[in-house]
């Protein structure tokens, strides 16, 4: 396994430069100038080539990408050009809520998502998987931030069960009880989503394996169907199930950017859609770096479960 990890960090090498040049030349790309964006329109145009001239936006493109080549390889991303803060900052702030409400939307979807298959799969073609399935395809199709502002309407202006945005209560402690009752909605919406997709790849998978020979053999010997069901046919679906649940955390966190947007949730979405209005360069690409880490260490990780899963499985 250490000779695999060590190819695969270093072919991850090569991508992960390649995916800063592809930004950071996208990103440069787009029309409009970053200092029109926080700068006072009355001020004169000189002040505004002094300002472009500190932030070295007249230095050719391909000098100022080497310019945060070599602050990223000491270990710095730059400043903000609006808030004037240090990038790793800004991103250091935001990234805890933005990791707590991902995690606990996926485990969620997921606890939904694997018992519902399950149960589907199991009473195939039987009124309880019409409804099961019919259920999946509603909260595949409910767009997020409808469903965010649907439960915002519903539960915290009409019922006033629950707080309509943010991460805690203005003047209260901030404690984990109170960061637990602002969660509740935005992790309701991803874990619904979450679900509604996950329900179907889980039905299908096991209906793959539920009728594979050695289950019959499994029954034959005697075993209870929940043996057979979540010992044996569970774990030799689980390969499928994991490939989709690795392709759902980068997406997870794109979509988070809706979400945190709707519930004012302070997090990495939040941060992106301020960078982008704001043409914040240097935090946009530091953005784009924790992106592509997210997903360069995902599949790593999904490579080492999928031989967790399947033994068979072996590490070339």
């Amino acid at each position: 396994m250490g000779p695999y990890l060590v190819r695969r960090l270093l072919i991850a090498v090569p991508v992960f430069w390649g995916i800063t040049v592809l930004s950071f030349l996208i990103m440069n790309m787009a029309p409009g100038n970053p200092v029109d964006m926080f700068i006072n329109p009355n001020v004169p145009p000189e002040m505004r080539e002094l300002r472009k001239e500190l932030l070295g936006l007249n230095d050719p493109v391909y000098l100022q990408y080497l310019k945060w080549l070599g602050g990223l390889l000491k270990g710095e991303l730059g400043y903000s050009f609006s808030t004037y803060a240090p990038v790793t900052q800004l991103i250091g702030e935001r990234i805890g809520p933005t990791l707590l409400l991902a995690s606990s939307s996926l485990a969620i979807g997921l606890l939904i998502a694997i018992p519902v298959g399950i149960l589907s799969a199991v009473k195939q073609n039987s009124k309880l998987d019409y409804m099961l399935t019919g259920l999946s395809f509603l909260g595949t199709s409910i767009p997020p931030f409808f469903l965010g502002l649907g439960l915002i309407y519903l539960l915290g202006i009409e019922l006033k069960w629950l707080p309509t945005g943010g991460m805690k209560t203005l003047g209260g402690d901030g404690g984990i009880g109170d960061i637990a009752v602002h969660l509740i909605m935005p992790v309701l919406v991803l874990g619904i989503t979450i679900a509604g997709k996950k329900v179907r790849y889980v039905r299908a998978s096991m209906l793959d394996v539920l009728q594979q020979d050695y289950l019959r053999t499994a029954r034959a010997k005697g075993l209870s169907e929940w043996a057979v069901t979540n010992r044996h046919a569970l774990r030799n679906a689980l390969i499928p199930i994991l490939a989709v649940i690795g392709a759902e955390i980068p997406l997870l966190l794109g979509g988070s950017i809706i979400i945190e947007q709707v519930f004012q949730w302070p997090g990495i979405g939040q941060l992106t859609m301020e960078a982008i209005l704001s043409r914040d360069y240097p935090t946009l690409m530091g953005l784009n770096l924790v992106a592509a880490c997210v997903v360069l260490l995902t599949n790593l990780i999904m490579d080492v479960l999928y031989a967790a899963a399947d033994p068979r499985i072996e590490f070339n």
